[in-house]
């Protein structure tokens, strides 16, 4: 699998303290090595799927062999729309 990020994602983890962002960062590059191997979930009435890291949410979506990571937030926040 392939990894694509979005830019709104990259300044989202850019905003996060180091020790969580390299943790979702590992979280993610493992994502594409291990795919059907990690717990991800497909959102209801959605094509994009989410990876918990923490109290953390990825939101991403999968078309091919290609994951783009679209939004990384606080589980609070990270489904507001």
């Amino acid at each position: 699998m392939i990894l694509e990020w979005k830019e709104a994602a990259i300044k989202e983890l850019a905003k996060l303290e180091k020790n969580i962002a390299s943790r979702i960062y590992k979280k993610i590059s493992n994502l594409a090595q291990n795919f059907n191997q990690i717990n991800i979930k497909r959102l209801q009435n959605s094509d994009l799927f989410r990876l918990r890291i923490g109290d953390f949410r990825v939101l991403f979506e999968i078309k091919n062999d290609l994951i783009t990571i679209l939004k990384i937030s606080h589980r609070k926040n990270i489904y507001k729309r």
